[in-house]
């Protein structure tokens, strides 16, 4: 599967409530002290998909696979994790690993949970984590240029394109600002150099604001506050309340869940949207799989290409790739199933320069 975000913020912000919702399970202690969650708990989620229904029952498919994101939960950070204050580095290390940030921030005021910094404020949170986060990455960075540029001056090709990355991301987060800014002055062939470097701070972001249950519905000032920067930042923030996502998680029938839902005022839960807009912040797209035996749900990156779909589902159809036989979700269920859009001329044969678009249902055929 392959793709994850990484739940991070100060502690007791609710995160591993957070997670612990998302996950439907208790793999992740939520305690109301610093540092409860010493090893990051890894859980997947499906991804919520309606049209995946729609075609399974137009197929009559007797199982349903929707596709997953993976979450992993870090524990909290604290002002200096950077230089080792709590657990710092360890976490670091931690998300590093991961290919976006799902950032925490505590929304609401009183109850008795203890804030690290002894009175809320999101954005003053949000700017302590980024901070501590950049100067891990400049720290870091610093000595893997030194180091790069050794090498440059020997002659090795691949220090010289690393260096066209780093310096910029150095000189950048010198000046206070995350790596990410300088990925609109990056050549495709330097965004793949960005990656490989795991700079953290060059990773796509999430805000989620918590607020209290009464504001669940409509959210509250300090969750505005969150809306504001995450706009100014080319991101998305999205209000959830953990404590209800905990309780519906825990709801074992759908129709509990509505109905739960709607005595608050909410029409679905928040981690819905979380796992919507986490999936957009990685830049994915989705296409299925339809027949008799299952309708599957699968997810490429943004941009791929046919072989590179097929390669989703295994490796040899991505070797082996001949074409893809592809209909579009809309005319498929138009035409009420691939019979129909077959002689509706709606079913194309692709090669291995389509660039796969959301939503494509595709057969691939392939030799090995």
């Amino acid at each position: 599967m392959g793709f994850n975000c990484g739940i991070v913020g100060l502690p007791n912000v609710g995160k591993s409530t957070l997670f612990n919702a998302l996950t439907a399970t208790a793999a992740a202690q939520a305690a109301n002290y610093p540092f409860c969650t010493i090893e990051p708990n890894v859980g997947r989620v499906s991804v919520p998909d309606e049209r995946l229904d729609r075609l399974a029952a137009i197929a009559g498919s007797a199982k349903i696979i929707p596709t997953q994101l993976e979450f992993v939960d870090i524990a909290g950070l604290v002002r200096g994790a950077a230089r080792g204050e709590g657990l710092g580095n360890q976490f670091l290390a931690h998300i590093r690993e991961v290919d976006a940030i799902i950032h925490v921030l505590r929304c609401f005021e009183g109850g008795d949970i203890t804030h690290v910094e002894g009175s809320v404020d999101p954005i003053r949170d949000a700017e302590t984590v980024e901070t501590e986060l950049m100067l891990a990455d400049l720290d870091s960075l610093e000595k893997r240029l030194a180091n790069a540029q050794k090498k440059a001056k020997s002659g090795d090709k691949e220090a010289a394109e690393q260096i066209t990355v780093m310096e910029p991301a150095v000189n950048a987060l010198r000046d206070g600002k995350p790596a990410r800014s300088i990925m609109p002055s990056l050549s495709p062939e330097q965004l793949v150099i960005l990656k490989q470097l795991q700079i953290v701070t060059s990773k796509p972001v999430l805000y989620v604001a918590n607020v209290g249950e009464q504001d669940a519905a409509t959210g509250n000032a300090l969750s505005e506050k969150v809306a504001a920067k995450a706009k100014a930042e080319g991101t998305e923030s999205v209000v959830i309340t953990a404590a209800i996502e905990s309780e519906v998680a825990v709801l074992e029938s759908m129709e509990e869940k509505k109905e739960f839902l709607s005595s608050l005022g909410l029409e679905e839960p928040g981690l819905n949207k979380i796992i919507r807009a986490g999936y957009r912040r990685l830049d994915l797209l989705t296409f299925f799989t339809v027949g008799p035996k299952e309708a599957r749900a699968w997810t490429v990156r943004r941009g791929a290409k046919g072989p590179e779909a097929a390669g989703a589902i295994h490796t040899d159809f991505e070797r082996g790739f001949i074409r893809a036989e592809t209909i579009a979700y809309d005319d498929f269920v138009a035409c009420n199933g691939e019979a129909g859009a077959r002689d509706a001329g709606k079913l194309r044969q692709e090669g291995k320069d389509y660039m796969v678009a959301d939503g494509d249902v595709f057969h691939f055929k392939f030799n090995v």
